[in-house]
């Protein structure tokens, strides 16, 4: 039998020439599931959260999925996202508000009814703190006793005996707390694989931190409510400047905001210290011209787009619009792409 080489130089041609396999790029999606400010009630929108899902195309960014707080209707926005509670690899949480905590009991809960046997949950949150009001605040204790009124109840027992899989103790065995010290200086709280999660101080009430998300496809910050450290003017700025520090070249920006118009000097009915310790919507628009950022979302509304009161404060003038909030970003001089926060608005890093 005869046998036809090829040249290696022709083969190495042929080589060449040969399409490579196509490369899956990493991206990121930034989607607030909740975008309520505080306890007030409007139109079923969500609580607090934003969900972080990193990968690559071939993942549709989903490969991990990180959520920072979660407040009321967590779980359902979770759902609409196709998200089950057992595919989120960690949780966090800025403070402990009910308004950024109360939809933690439905994910877990949800968790441990059909997941148990899983992994259990990172939640990562500041350690306790002394107000100087003479309290503490405790995400530690939040989390321990997060399961207790449906031990109480007998729920988890009577669950138990259709089901010997799930966890005798309830949801909070299903949680694996890590807790840090905030400071003035971004520290590395968490990570896995190629994400880092960083946090820093900030200030709203006792123990409240503010979070950025490193992946190869981009950065994000969580700012959640932060404000100034000075309670109130004369004050340069409304935002955090531990915030600023920790959003250096971050594409994104999510925060909470207070829109002006709110002021008490407006007639709006709101206490000063509670208008006073959000930041303000121009304040963030400069502040997102300073850091660099592409994109600022703008969500934990006060007031919610197209509402008249904010629970039992007025809006002066009437409701506002998306425009309204995007002009006050705008005159701070921001002029890259500001987000009005709506539940499961979404953001794609890089966008297609």
């Amino acid at each position: 039998m005869r046998r036809f080489l090829l040249p290696t130089a022709l083969l190495t041609a042929i080589w060449l020439f040969l399409p490579l396999p196509a490369q899956s790029a990493p991206c990121m999606l930034v989607t607030l599931t909740g975008t309520m400010s505080g306890p007030a009630l409007i139109n079923g929108v969500a609580g607090a959260g934003t969900l972080v899902r990193y990968g690559d195309d071939s993942s549709e960014c989903g490969t991990m999925k990180l959520q920072f707080d979660a407040g009321r209707g967590t779980i359902l926005r979770l759902s609409q996202l196709n998200v089950d509670p057992d595919q989120i690899d960690a949780i966090f949480f800025t403070h402990m508000h009910s308004d950024h905590t109360e939809g933690f009991v439905d994910l877990l809960l949800a968790r441990w009814n059909f997941s148990s046997s899983g992994a259990r949950l990172d939640v990562v949150c500041s350690n306790d703190v002394s107000s100087p009001l003479g309290f503490t605040m405790s995400c530690g204790k939040f989390v321990t006793h997060i399961g207790d009124a449906f031990v109480q109840s007998g729920e988890i027992a009577q669950r138990v005996s259709e089901d010997k899989r799930r966890l005798a103790g309830g949801p909070a065995e299903l949680a694996h707390l890590i807790t840090f010290e905030p400071s003035d200086a971004p520290q590395v709280v968490w990570s896995k694989g190629d994400v880092k999660v960083s946090a820093i101080r900030s200030t709203h009430v006792a123990g409240h931190a503010s979070y950025r998300v490193d992946t190869p496809a981009g950065s994000v910050v969580i700012g959640g409510d932060a404000s100034n450290d000075s309670p109130a003017p004369p004050r340069p700025t409304s935002t955090s400047a531990q915030v600023e520090r920790l959003a250096q070249g971050a594409e994104v920006i999510v925060h909470s905001t207070m829109h002006p118009i709110m002021g008490p000097e407006r007639d709006s009915g709101m206490p000063a210290p509670v208008y006073h310790r959000q930041s303000l919507t121009p304040d963030l628009g400069a502040m997102a011209k300073r850091t660099g950022a592409k994109y600022l979302m703008l969500t934990h509304l006060a007031p919610q787009v197209g509402a008249t009161h904010h629970g039992p404060y007025k809006v002066p003038g009437g409701a506002l619009t998306e425009a309204d909030y995007r002009a006050a970003a705008e005159a701070g001089g921001f002029t890259a792409t500001t987000i009005v926060g709506s539940d499961l608005a979404t953001l794609r890093i890089p966008a297609r």
